[in-house]
């Protein structure tokens, strides 16, 4: 079996991409597959993250964002809820000095203020810790949806509008970016969906509009760094024209 050192080793370091999209899809399919709680795959899961981020951090990639909560998920049972909210709350913590040591800055983007006050309360905190490091950004979409996140643009754009602070020129796809929950965060390069789902599912509408993806069929607990780094000279090999010949 080839070591990681050995599958990097055809990656070129100037074509990575600087930011990477990755919607962990199939947490819940994997447990069931197991015959397992939901909530047991979401555990599984939230391992694949640590090494997923590892190995983004380690390769030089400078933002990852993972869809970890989306609007959408709130209509779920309280208790898978709930449960997933003491399992974020756990990460939080338990990666707090690992982000430090390895240079993560971490990053909430969504409706912050929809989570439960212990959790935001370790975000913050861990925001507020992890807001020096340089090395990596690690985006958490976390009750985030993209038609609100763009909803929100729009709102806020036309109060300035109206407020005779913006002309009608001033509306540009420029200023709507600015506006947007990833104000000052290059647009993904790559986005990545794992679970053989063929669909954004409400995630970086607006950003992803020249994103390269990528679908596996990987459920998520089970996505590795191989795979990662597989799925990335992948995207070297693309020709990205942006729209151009």
């Amino acid at each position: 079996m080839k070591s990681d050192s050995d599958i990097e080793t055809h990656l070129d370091p100037e074509r990575l991409p600087a930011h990477v999209g990755i919607i962990m899809d199939g947490n819940g399919r994997w447990a069931k597959k197991r015959l397992l709680k939901r909530t047991k795959g979401h555990e599984r899961g939230s391992q694949a993250v640590r090494s997923i981020v590892t190995a983004a951090t380690r390769l030089g990639i400078r933002t990852v964002t993972l869809y970890a909560f989306s609007t959408e998920n709130w209509a779920r049972p309280k208790a898978e809820i709930k449960a997933l909210m003491v399992l974020l709350k756990k990460y939080i913590i338990s990666e707090r000095d690992a982000f430090n040591e390895h240079g993560i800055r971490l990053n909430v983007i969504g409706q912050k203020e929809r989570l439960p006050e212990d959790v935001l309360r370790e975000l913050d905190t861990s925001i507020k810790l992890t807001q020096h490091n340089d090395r990596i950004l690690l985006n958490l979409a976390l009750s985030y949806g993209a038609r609100e996140e763009i909803t929100r643009a729009v709102q806020a754009i036309s109060v300035k509008f109206k407020n005779r602070e913006l002309d009608l020129s001033d509306i540009t796809s420029d200023l709507i970016s600015d506006h947007l929950y990833t104000q000052g965060i290059p647009d993904p390069d790559l986005i990545i969906r794992t679970s053989g789902e063929y669909r954004l599912s409400n995630f970086l509408l607006w950003q992803a509009a020249y994103s390269e993806i990528y679908i596996s069929p990987t459920l998520w607990p089970d996505f590795t760094e191989n795979e990662f780094i597989e799925i990335l000279k992948d995207f070297q090999n693309r020709d990205r024209r942006f729209g151009k010949v």
